[in-house]
């Protein structure tokens, strides 16, 4: 990978670009405007979901960029209250529609669970993603996938999915790894992305982060964006400004040696935000908590 337009080749051979752009709470006052703004840094690749309220902004942005649909890569996410066959394809129509186009790259389910306990979820997964896949067979959606599914979840869908996940989007980054999904994603040919990639800016002054930026003269942030690049995991950071948009693209021109890839993997466990698809959510140490700042 040389540049964020490189790709990689999803398990069905579509192209998806190795760097996205997350837009979760990118609405900034209401608009397109940060959006308007990461187009402008050169992002192709942007990452909405319909909990997200952001693919409206998103599609308005696109719009009034004059830049070809075709040259975009647009994602977007079923939520929790959306799950189920019927409920899905409305959600999925909902979502073209806030977005202004007639198709979609990638579709996700967002989560496993509608909630805590709920105890017919693989059911729920099942009829969902058949939902899924009479949308990708139609042609309307390029590719599909999860995002926040565990080894068993995915298993549940693997056993009896006519079309294999092509993406599973978890939470990842140095102190938080999620060795055993990732393992499992890969060894399947399920392409790993990973959302709050820098933890959610909670372990930029980890010291290891730290004396890592030095050593390779680049940021913690493009430390851990990096890092992702290097075990082959997608990242899907997210800024408001020009500077920091144009910073957290350039990954390209070092490369983290394996001694440092083997300590950033064997952190202990920060940053986590505390969400898990299986328990309630954790309150979890925020980073002014562990440094005195």
């Amino acid at each position: 990978m040389k540049n964020i337009y490189d790709c990689y080749t999803l398990n069905n051979g579509v192209s998806i670009p190795c760097v996205g752009y997350g837009t979760y709470k990118a609405a900034d006052g209401d608009s397109a405007e940060v959006i308007r703004t990461a187009i402008e840094a050169g992002y192709r690749y942007f990452d909405t979901a319909s909990f997200y309220g952001t693919e409206e902004y998103l599609g308005e942005a696109i719009q009034e960029s004059k830049i070809p649909r075709k040259d975009f890569f647009i994602a977007s996410k079923v939520w929790k209250a959306e799950m189920g066959y019927e409920n899905v394809k409305k959600a999925f129509g909902k979502s073209l529609e806030k977005l202004k186009t007639d198709y979609l790259d990638l579709y996700l389910i967002h989560w496993p669970l509608p909630e805590e306990n709920y105890g017919k979820w693989k059911e729920l997964d099942l009829d969902t993603w058949r939902g899924m896949e009479e949308l990708y067979h139609a042609g309307r959606v390029r590719a599909i996938g999860v995002s926040n599914f565990l080894p068993h979840h995915l298993q549940n869908l693997l056993d009896y999915a006519e079309v294999k996940p092509a993406v599973d989007q978890v939470e990842f980054h140095p102190g938080y790894t999620q060795e055993a999904t990732v393992q499992y994603c890969q060894e399947r040919g399920i392409q790993v992305q990973a959302w709050s990639p820098i933890g959610r800016m909670r372990i930029v002054k980890e010291p290891l982060l730290v004396e890592m930026a030095k050593k390779y003269g680049v940021s913690p942030v493009q430390i851990c964006l990096r890092y992702a690049l290097q075990r082959k995991v997608i990242p899907l950071p997210k800024s408001s400004s020009m500077e920091r948009m144009k910073q957290n693209q350039n990954l390209f021109g070092f490369e983290i040696e394996q001694e440092d890839m083997w300590r950033l993997t064997t952190l202990p466990v920060m940053g986590w935000s505390g969400e898990h698809p299986d328990r309630y959510r954790v309150k979890v140490l925020e980073s002014t908590e562990r440094y005195d700042l």
